[in-house]
């Protein structure tokens, strides 16, 4: 069974995000900006050993939706054993892509799809190989 295992938030301004999510829970930061290849902070948000999981921050892509217009959400990551065999399984399901596969040098596979119900999420396979 796959678990979520990371969230994303986007953001109009970074920095003032980080400074929200500090003051009001807490939660620390570090750059990862050159692993990415684009400005992204990780975002860890408890003690190793609670439940709860840790996510990332980054600029936001496109135009936030105005009020009244829907949810404006951070985006989910679940953990699969098989990238492709997912991805599969999402496109047969109705899913499509998003952003399509990537490497994260060293750590993962990752990608992006829209639910049918046009909700982003991701997906992250493991793979220290992947380049």
């Amino acid at each position: 069974m796959s678990r979520p295992v990371h969230f994303e938030i986007q953001a109009d301004d970074p920095e003032r995000a980080k400074a929200f999510y500090a003051d009001v829970f807490g939660w620390s930061f570090q750059d990862y900006s050159e692993v990415m290849s684009s400005p992204y902070w990780g975002v860890t948000t408890g003690d190793e050993g609670e439940p709860g999981i840790n996510g990332g921050i980054q600029p936001r892509p496109a135009p936030a939706p105005g009020d009244g217009h829907g949810t404006n959400a951070a985006v989910l990551t679940i953990s699969v054993a098989d990238f492709d065999a997912t991805a599969a399984r999402i496109d047969r399901s109705g899913g499509r892509v998003a952003l399509p596969k990537f490497a994260l040098p060293g750590m993962a596979w990752q990608g992006y799809f829209v639910d049918t119900e046009g909700n982003t999420f991701g997906i992250h396979q493991p793979d220290e190989n992947a380049a």
